[in-house]
């Protein structure tokens, strides 16, 4: 029987939309909430300390801090392609900024942390679907087909 666990994050996150033709283009930031699921078989191995889980919370929380929340909290995101001015303005001024090689949207990030968190799962437990909230109504998904 495959059973899904699902654990809740939370960070504080900056980005800007350069060429966006809206308020987004300006640097802002949000407090995200990124929520993942995973989905496995319980290990069925009595006398094992991990009898009876799909996966251990703690693992799965490793994995999330270590791929994502150490990355992106409390960073400002922007493109690579941003004004090189800005970008060393930035970095000689010692903000933690982080280019990505695409547009920043909650989109683009949910699917860099997808495909981040897919490798480094144990064998045996796929990811089943990923949320990241913007806003506490505002929302991309990502679901296994």
């Amino acid at each position: 029987m495959k059973i899904r666990l699902t654990k809740i994050f939370t960070f504080d996150m900056a980005h800007g939309l350069p060429g966006y033709d809206g308020a987004c283009r300006n640097i802002h930031g949000h407090t995200y909430q990124l929520e993942v699921t995973v989905i496995g078989e319980p290990l069925n191995q009595p006398g094992h300390p991990k009898n009876g889980m799909v996966m251990d919370f703690k693992v799965l929380k490793a994995i999330v801090k270590e791929k994502i929340l150490e990355v992106f909290d409390h960073a400002l995101v922007l493109p690579e392609a941003s004004s090189e001015a800005l970008l060393s303005a930035l970095r000689n001024d010692g903000q933690k900024l982080v280019t990505v090689p695409f547009q920043p949207t909650c989109e683009n990030l949910l699917i860099y942390m997808v495909e981040a968190i897919r490798p480094e799962l144990p064998a045996g437990v796929e990811l089943h679907s990923v949320k990241l909230y913007e806003t506490p109504t505002s929302y991309a998904e990502w679901e296994r087909n």
